[in-house]
């Protein structure tokens, strides 16, 4: 995971900037828990007590305030799975601390939202841009434990390149159409599988 660019986001400053901030953790909150595809406008209002025109000053376009929602809910997730990863001690450790915290992250989001998002290009560009740091993450991670002699001496570009072919699986629902496993169950299996593997014995 990792923190996309601020100009993703809407400018939530000047008059009134709290009450557009708290909208907006709103309109994420509702997003992640039911998905967008099937709300129009009209209904992000209603659900959201508060006028299209009060949205469009958020963003220009449904699209735009779903693009920013998905944004902030992958840069939120990013500060507070490195805030886990710093905390923990040891390469075995830091790989597992992260992967649980991914999955952590993920858990509470619906099967639809992110069925939406892969189905929208726009979402899922950021998704995709998401799971790509997410591994390179992983690989870094990976190699301190083999410079460590923690893990055993695997080809750590190899080992990378699988897991980031399970990273896109997940984030393309490929994951969730062959196996059943939610995105978050499924990093949580790969944490296992992972640490299983690595590990000397």
């Amino acid at each position: 995971m990792i923190e996309t660019s601020a100009v993703d986001t809407p400018k939530l400053t000047g008059r009134g900037a709290a009450r557009r901030s708290e909208l907006f953790e709103e309109l994420v909150a509702l997003l992640v828990g039911e998905g967008f595809a099937q709300l129009t406008l009209d209904d992000l209002a209603a659900r959201l007590h508060c006028s299209k025109r009060t949205l469009y000053g958020l963003a220009g376009s449904k699209e735009q305030l779903v693009r920013a929602a998905v944004v902030h809910f992958f840069r939120r997730a990013t500060v507070r799975v490195e805030s886990v990863l710093a905390a923990a001690a040891g390469p075995a450790e830091r790989l597992a601390a992260y992967l649980r915290a991914v999955a952590a992250e993920l858990a509470p989001v619906s099967p639809q939202f992110f069925d939406d998002v892969a189905a929208f290009e726009p979402a899922a560009e950021v998704y995709e841009r998401n799971t790509r740091a997410a591994a390179g993450r992983v690989q870094q991670l990976i190699e301190e434990g083999v410079s460590a002699g923690v893990f055993r001496e695997v080809h750590v570009t190899f080992a990378a390149d699988v897991i980031s072919s399970v990273m896109v699986r997940i984030q393309q629902r490929q994951v969730a159409a062959t196996t059943g496993l939610a995105d978050a169950e499924a990093y949580g299996q790969l944490a296992e599988l992972l640490l299983n593997g690595l590990r000397k014995g």
